[in-house]
C-alpha cells in the first residue's frame, strides 16, 4: 500500500514537472489572453465578418498569445455602452462612428451631409491629415485608439414618387433619425423632416404618417421598406465611415510586438471588409430591384449646393474649419 502510494506520488510529480517544462518551452500558451470585441451588427453584416477576420489575424500574428472573441447583436451592450466599456476596461474593441461626438465634436464629421463626394474622396480624407486629426482627437478625448476604418453605405431617399431635384421634395413628410444636423438639412432642402425611432418607420410609411424615409440600402432591404415604398432616389446625401477601435488602456498594456500585430491585423480586416462592402452594395441593389423598387438618378450637385449653408450653420464652430477642408480635398 505504501509503495503504491509513493509510486503514484512519483508519477504525479513527474507529470507536473513535464507540464512545467512544456509551459516554459511554449510561453505563448502560458500568456494567452482573451479579448472581447462587441458590435451592433448581425452575423450577416460585413462588419461582423471583418471582425472575425481580425480575430483570426490577431491570433495568427501573436502565435496564440491574444485571442479575440466576437460578440455581435449588441450582446455586450448598445454602442454607447460599448464605448464606456472600452474606457473602463471591460471590453477591448468595438466598431463605432459618429456616436463618439458625445466625447469629441470632431467625430460628428464622420457623417455630414454632402461632405464626402465618393469612395475615393473618403479614402483621401480619412487616411490624410484630416482623418489623422479626427483620430487623434478620438484617442485624446475618448481614450480609444482607431485601428482602421470601414466605409458605410450611402444614405438614400425612398418615396412613392420619383424625386430628382430638391424642388420636387415639395413638403415631403420625411422620417429622419433624431439628429439635429439631419433635421436642419432636410428643412433647407424643402422637405418636412420628422424625427422618429427606426422601429416605427415601417408602420409610419404604411399608415401614411410619413411619406418617405432615408437610409442605406442594407437597412432599406432588411426593414422590408420595398413593401411600402416604390422608389429609391439615389441622393447619396450622407457618405460616412466608421472605426474599428481598441481600448487605449489595452493598447498601452500590450508588448510592442503584440501592438504591431493588432495594427497589422486591422489593416487586413479593412481590405477584407471593403471587398465585402462593394459586393453587398451590388447585391442589395439587385435584391431591391427584384422586389419591385425603381432606382432614380438625381441631381446630386443641386442637392449638395442647397444643403451646404444649412450644414455649415448647424455644425459646431470648433469643427467647421475642418469641414471646409474636407470639401477642398481633391
Amino acid at each position: 500500500m505504501i509503495k503504491t502510494t509513493l509510486k503514484r506520488r512519483g508519477l504525479l510529480a513527474g507529470l507536473l514537472a513535464t507540464c512545467v517544462a512544456l509551459t516554459a518551452l511554449t510561453p505563448g500558451l502560458a500568456e494567452a489572453k482573451t479579448l472581447k470585441l462587441g458590435h451592433l451588427g448581425n452575423e450577416d453584416n460585413s462588419w461582423h465578418k471583418a471582425a472575425m477576420k481580425f480575430a483570426e489575424e490577431v491570433k495568427a500574428r501573436t502565435n496564440g498569445e491574444l485571442e479575440v472573441q466576437i460578440f455581435p447583436n449588441e450582446q455586450l451592450g448598445k454602442e454607447t455602452d460599448l464605448i464606456k466599456g472600452l474606457q473602463l476596461g471591460t471590453v477591448d474593441f468595438t466598431i463605432t462612428g459618429e456616436s463618439l461626438q458625445n466625447w469629441t465634436p470632431y467625430a460628428s464629421l464622420l457623417a455630414v451631409p454632402y461632405a464626402i463626394r465618393d469612395s475615393e474622396h473618403m479614402r483621401k480624407v480619412v487616411e490624410g491629415p484630416i482623418g489623422q486629426k479626427i483620430a487623434a482627437e478620438i484617442e485624446t478625448k475618448a481614450k480609444l485608439v482607431p485601428l482602421t476604418w470601414f466605409e458605410r453605405g450611402p444614405r438614400e431617399l425612398t418615396s412613392n414618387r420619383p424625386i430628382k431635384s430638391p424642388e420636387e421634395l415639395n413638403g415631403l413628410k420625411l422620417r429622419v433619425p433624431n439628429v439635429p444636423l439631419f433635421v436642419s438639412v432636410w428643412e433647407a432642402l424643402g422637405a418636412k423632416p420628422t424625427p422618429m425611432a427606426f422601429s416605427e418607420v415601417f408602420t409610419g410609411l404604411q399608415s401614411h404618417v410619413i411619406d418617405a424615409q432615408e437610409n442605406p440600402l442594407a437597412l432599406i432591404r432588411s426593414a422590408s421598406f420595398y413593401e411600402v415604398q416604390k422608389y429609391v432616389n439615389m441622393t447619396d446625401h450622407v457618405r460616412s465611415w466608421i472605426y474599428l477601435v481598441a481600448s487605449q488602456r489595452l493598447m498601452n498594456n500590450l508588448t510592442d510586438e503584440q501592438r504591431k500585430a493588432v495594427m497589422e491585423a486591422a489593416k487586413v480586416a479593412q481590405a477584407y471588409e471593403h471587398e465585402l462592402f462593394i459586393a453587398d452594395e451590388e447585391r442589395f441593389k439587385s435584391e431591391l430591384q427584384s422586389k419591385g423598387m425603381e432606382f432614380v438618378e438625381v441631381d446630386k450637385a443641386a442637392f449638395a449646393e442647397k444643403a451646404k449653408e444649412a450644414v455649415a450653420n448647424a455644425l459646431n464652430p470648433e469643427v467647421r474649419p475642418l469641414y471646409e477642408e474636407i470639401l477642398t480635398v481633391k
